[in-house]
Order: C-alpha cells, then sequence, then structure tokens
C-alpha cells in the first residue's frame, strides 16, 4: 500500500484546507484509515480516524466539530476537511492505514504511512 497526502498550505486562522490521501492498492479501501499530525519539535498526534466503509469515526478533542474526515473507496481517496483552523494546527499532516476495519488513535495500529503534507496556520 502506498499513500500520498497532498492539499497542505498556508493559511490564516479561521480558515480551511482539505487535505487528499491517495491510496494504492484495494487493502486501504478494507481497512480504516488514520489522520495524524506532527508539529515541529513534537510528538506525533493523533487527529481523526474512519472505518474501512465510512460507517465510523472518532476525532481528537481539539479537533472535533471543525475537522471531518470522510472516504470514497472507489476512488481510494480519504479526505480531511480542516475549518475554522487554528494556529496550534500547524504541522505535517501524515494519513495512515490500519490492519483492521476500525481502529482509533494508537500509531501503533497502523501499518501503512504515507509521507506528510505540511499545513502551516498564521495568526
Amino acid at each position: 500500500v502506498q499513500l500520498q497526502a497532498s492539499g497542505g498550505g498556508s493559511v490564516e486562522a479561521g480558515g480551511s484546507l482539505r487535505l487528499s490521501c491517495a491510496a494504492s492498492g484495494r487493502t486501504a479501501s478494507n481497512n480504516a484509515v488514520g489522520w495524524f499530525r506532527q508539529p515541529v519539535g513534537k510528538e506525533r498526534e493523533f487527529v481523526a480516524a474512519i472505518s474501512w466503509n465510512g460507517g465510523s469515526t472518532v476525532y481528537a478533542d481539539s479537533v472535533k466539530g471543525r475537522f471531518t474526515v470522510s472516504r470514497d473507496n472507489a476512488r481510494l481517496q480519504i479526505y480531511l476537511q480542516m475549518n475554522k483552523l487554528k494556529s496550534e494546527d500547524t504541522a505535517t499532516y501524515y494519513c495512515a492505514v490500519a490492519v483492521r476495519s476500525f481502529s482509533g488513535r494508537n500509531p501503533a495500529d497502523y501499518k501503512y504511512w504515507g509521507q506528510g503534507t505540511q499545513v502551516t496556520v498564521s495568526s
């Protein structure tokens, strides 16, 4: 499974961005996908996850109500819509595929990781 995250950029606080994660191989369509982020100098942290069919989602408290994760299995795409961005959302964002139909916050549950995309929010 290969993953490629895109859609990052620079935006002012209060703005929006939509990240995309393009997956190769059918494994991604049968398993949960998560979004994580890593600010400079800090540890990687969980952002959101979605089950294999999109029926279940989970979010970090810090993004709940502002971010929405979704997926299109026919196109092997997973999305992260980010609204009302804050400066503390600045980080490199990664998508990852688990080896189960639904997974949560633990990075150890995710086997495949893509290269990140940078999000910078200026206040």
